[in-house]
């Protein structure tokens, strides 16, 4: 069943509106129907759980668009511009997690902006007007937690490690205990394979156009019919990278136990940078250019009235759409869940040239609240 949020007064539901009115951007409205391969293959295959997945005969599975901003990259991207500044609204649907029986079709506002030059300011724009639009829901709970999955990325690239081993640990950041059960395995010394790794070394050795014949005609053998899931093929070559993963040198301890402090860090931003740096100096690496970039971030969020003492720097901190490949925040009330953001975004640079884009076209960062949980009457 799909919850369906309580109607939010006009009056409110303007003046949440009204902070992104205020600013340059360009009306747009992207369809409902998205295809489904297309979200998987860029927000990730945990994401499938998440979807209302829709099927047909004699059409390619598509889904309801549980966001807008892949939808909204797509249609500019086709549209030939070099830039844009978007605004949209309407209604997006998830389904529930597991158990929690909250299924939900929302409304959404929010911005993307594309082709930008300027990402420091981009930025600050983007988490600036999430907050204003948050606050003037008229709820005074609320706090900004903040990330930068460049910042992991970087610090794991300074450790020196072997490249299969450091896509694999930057793959794993948006899955926690799937990125905790990396480190904990790299410290063991139980180098026997698991049914799954046998699987990949036995694929491994054959050609990949081979490997994956084989593995169509185990599904045909055991009846098996995938559905909307990834290709044989795309299956062989994650299991090939598994395989060659296993053959690299692991992490030794100490380089698991500074990634793990890494991880650890969640403090005001200043003190978070400040224990970052530290630790990446002692990991042999400089965040210098990063430190400058979130000085100057924080400096223009500052300026714009969000206060420092609302917000937090975690930087294990990610969000479960994983085309986010730099900054990103979530606005948090103390009053919802930690899973119910009433506004979040960020960055997402790569997405465009994943889309199609030419390369040279620009950055890209986006935002999104939610008005259902920004109104101070919601759930009252």
């Amino acid at each position: 069943m799909i919850a369906l949020e309580p109607a939010i007064p006009r009056d409110a539901l303007k003046t949440i509106r009204a902070p992104f009115l205020t600013k340059d951007f360009e009306a747009v409205d992207v369809p409902v129907m998205q295809p489904l391969g297309l979200l998987l293959d860029l927000a990730g295959e945990a994401m499938r759980a998440r979807l209302f997945v829709v099927q047909a005969d004699g059409i390619d599975e598509a889904c309801l668009r549980p966001d807008f901003t892949i939808p909204v990259a797509s249609a500019h991207i086709a549209s030939g511009k070099s830039g844009g500044r978007y605004f949209y609204e309407g209604k997006a649907f998830r389904v529930a997690p597991v158990g929690s029986g909250r299924s939900e079709e929302f409304l959404q506002v929010g911005l993307e902006v594309l082709g930008d030059q300027g990402p420091k300011a981009s930025d600050a724009e983007s988490l600036a007007l999430a907050w204003t639009a948050s606050v003037a829901g008229g709820r005074k709970d609320l706090w900004v937690q903040m990330g930068d999955v460049g910042l992991y990325a970087a610090f794991v690239d300074a450790l020196g490690l072997a490249a299969s081993t450091a896509a694999r640990l930057k793959r794993a950041f948006l899955r926690p205990r799937a990125l905790k059960a990396e480190l904990e395995r790299a410290q063991s010394s139980d180098a026997a394979p698991r049914e799954g790794d046998r699987v990949a070394e036995l694929l491994a050795g054959l050609p990949e156009a081979q490997a994956a014949a084989a593995l169509e005609e185990l599904w045909t053998l055991a009846g098996i019919e995938p559905v909307g899931g990834r290709s044989a093929a795309e299956i062989v070559h994650r299991l090939a990278e598994r395989a060659a993963a296993r053959a690299a040198p692991r992490l030794t301890a100490a380089q698991s136990e500074l990634i793990t402090r890494f991880l650890a860090i969640d403090e005001k931003p200043s003190v978070a940078l400040d224990a970052a740096a530290k630790l990446a100096r002692e990991a042999g690496a400089r965040l210098d250019e990063t430190w400058a970039d979130w000085q100057g971030r924080l400096s223009i969020l500052s300026d714009a009235g969000v206060p420092e003492s609302a917000m937090r720097l975690s930087t294990g901190f990610g969000r479960a759409f994983g085309y986010y490949d730099s900054f990103l925040f979530e606005v948090r009330s103390a009053g919802l869940m930690a899973d119910e953001p009433v506004a979040a975004g960020g960055r997402y640079d790569s997405l465009l040239q994943r889309l199609g884009a030419p390369a040279g076209v620009g950055g890209a960062v986006g935002c999104m609240v939610r008005p259902g949980r920004a109104w101070m009457g919601a759930g009252q």
